[in-house]
C-alpha cells in the first residue's frame, strides 16, 4: 500500500496518477459499517481492474472546528488505521489534513481538488458522508458536483441489532467497559500497542509481574478497571489480564493512569519491546484494597476467573 499525506493544495499531477476507485470517510475504528464501504471500493477496483484507495483525513474535523475541542482520542489512531488498511489490501491511501484552509472549500471546490484532481472513477462512501463547507455536499447532492467525471456508490446505513454502527457508539460502550459490545460493532477485538517500560516492579513482588505500556497519547482507552484480554508478542498470542488506573491500593494521589498487562505463564524480559493487547471482557472496577495480602487473592480469583473465560 502506498500512502500519501496531503494538504490543500497537493501536488499531485492528475495525468501521472492511475484510474482509482476510491472509498472515503474518516473511518476511526474502521468498525463493519467502514469495512463494508471500504471492501465495496475494492471489489470494484478488482472487478475494474483499477487501483483501489482510501480516502481519509487527519486530525479528526472536530479538532479544527470546535473551539473546546483541543485534543481527540481515537479508537484507530492514524498509525493502526494504516496497519488495518494495508491488511485489507488497499493498494492507495490518501490522507488528508484536515485544516482550516480546507475546511473553507466549498462542495465544488473539494471534489475538484481531491476526487477528479485524484483520477477517481469511481466514489464509495456511507450515506451520511459529507464534504465541502459546513458538510453542505452530502451523498444526496454529490451528483450535483461531479461534472460527469466519476460515478458513486452510496452504502446505507449498517446496523446490528436494529442499531446503527458508528463510531461513536463504539466510544461510548469503550468508555463504559463494555468491550465485548464494542468488539461486535467492530468485527475483531480492540487492540491498542504499547512499549514495555520500567514500572515499580511491584507486581513482581506480589507474585503477578506486570508489563507496564506507554501507549499512543492519541489513543482512546477503555474505562479504568480490570480486563481479560490477549497479549500478541511476536506473532504469538498469550492470555493474561490487564488493569487500567493508578493502582489506589499503593498511590492514593495517583492522577495519570498506567495500563499493565500480567501475561499468564510468561516470565521473559519484555522491557523495550512493543505488545499488541486484545481487549476481550471488562472483569471488574479497580479498587483500594486495605492491604497487599487482600490484593493478592483478589488477584488470584481475577486470573481464575479470566482462564475460564478463555476456556482454559
Amino acid at each position: 500500500m502506498r500512502t500519501f499525506e496531503l494538504t490543500y493544495p497537493h501536488a499531485l499531477v492528475l495525468d501521472e496518477l492511475p484510474n482509482t476507485i476510491s472509498a472515503i470517510g474518516f473511518f476511526d475504528g474502521i468498525h463493519k459499517g467502514h469495512q463494508k464501504v471500504i471492501q465495496t471500493a475494492i471489489d470494484e477496483a478488482k472487478e475494474k481492474n483499477m487501483e483501489s484507495a482510501v480516502i481519509s483525513f487527519h486530525p479528526h474535523p472536530s479538532v479544527v472546528l470546535k473551539k473546546d475541542t483541543q485534543h481527540v482520542k481515537y479508537i484507530t489512531p492514524i498509525k493502526e488505521k494504516k496497519e488495518m488498511l494495508k491488511q485489507l489490501n488497499v493498494d492507495r491511501l490518501y490522507i488528508i489534513k484536515f485544516n482550516q484552509e480546507l475546511s473553507k472549500l466549498s462542495p465544488q471546490e473539494f471534489i475538484d481538488h481531491f476526487i477528479i484532481g485524484l483520477n477517481i472513477k469511481h466514489l464509495v462512501a456511507g450515506f451520511d458522508y459529507t464534504f465541502g463547507h459546513k458538510g453542505s455536499g452530502n451523498m444526496n447532492n454529490i451528483a450535483d458536483y461531479t461534472r460527469d467525471r466519476f460515478t458513486v456508490t452510496t452504502i446505507n446505513r449498517y446496523t446490528l441489532d436494529d442499531e446503527k454502527v458508528s463510531s461513536t457508539k463504539i466510544r461510548e460502550l469503550l468508555r463504559t467497559g463494555s468491550v465485548e459490545e464494542a468488539n461486535q460493532l467492530l468485527g475483531r477485538p480492540f487492540k491498542l500497542d504499547g512499549t514495555v517500560i520500567r514500572g515499580d516492579q511491584r507486581g513482581r513482588d506480589l507474585g503477578y509481574p506486570t508489563a507496564n505500556l506507554r501507549i499512543n497519547p492519541d489513543a482512546l482507552l477503555p474505562k479504568q478497571g480490570i480486563y481479560a484480554v490477549k497479549v500478541i508478542y511476536k506473532n504469538e498470542t498469550y492470555e493474561g489480564m490487564a488493569s487500567i488506573g493508578t493502582n489506589p491500593t499503593f498511590t492514593a494521589d495517583r492522577e495519570d493512569l498506567s495500563v499493565e498487562v500480567n501475561i499468564f505463564d510468561y516470565n521473559n524480559d519484555l522491557y523495550g519491546e512493543e505488545l499488541y493487547v486484545e481487549w476481550h471482557k471488562y472483569i471488574r472496577d479497580e479498587e483500594k484494597f486495605a492491604n497487599a495480602e487482600e490484593l493478592i487473592d483478589q488477584l488470584a480469583l481475577d486470573e481464575k476467573n479470566i482462564r475460564a473465560y478463555f476456556g482454559r
